[in-house]
């Protein structure tokens, strides 16, 4: 399931709700992983951050994250898959992406999670605006973030 919205969602209850895995034959699933990404303060050596918002085009983005998850499920036996992203404007401490993976075995749950993560950082079409008492900036991508990618391909 991909979900890309406004609304502020609950971790718990989302990761709750995936870990049963109805319809999907509990007994196949060995692993569920996860993460959760959250909006971070402040960055060594910069002012605090006010406020980020996060800009998409509507219907581009979901069939981009629809295309990361089915390269992921070409990759690795998965039984399901969750991904949350949320856009507009977000403060410091709120969740604003969750990927969660479900397969037979451990590995597999791991590494999907983990790709899912390297690719939505570096394919998924999402614009950041970052406010601080300094002013408003466009974040620009990370190589960090691309490096971390690149090891998938």
């Amino acid at each position: 399931m991909i979900r890309v919205e406004e609304a502020a969602f609950d971790v718990g209850r989302e990761l709750a709700a995936f870990g049963t895995c109805d319809g999907l034959g509990n007994d196949k699933i060995g692993a569920v992983a996860s993460f959760v990404g959250y909006v971070r303060g402040a960055e060594p050596g910069a002012p605090p951050l006010v406020a980020m918002t996060l800009e998409h085009y509507p219907g581009m983005t979901e069939r981009q994250l629809a295309a990361i998850e089915a390269e992921a499920r070409g990759r690795w036996p998965l039984a399901d898959v969750l991904m949350i992203h949320r856009y507009g404007r977000l403060v410091p401490g709120e969740p604003i992406v969750l990927v969660a993976v479900a397969s037979a075995h451990r590995r597999a749950a791991f590494e999907a999670c983990e790709f899912l993560m390297d690719w939505l950082k570096t394919k998924a079409p999402f614009w950041k605006l970052e406010e601080t008492a300094a002013g408003a900036e466009w974040v620009e991508a990370k190589t960090s973030d691309d490096a971390a990618a690149e090891r998938w391909r």
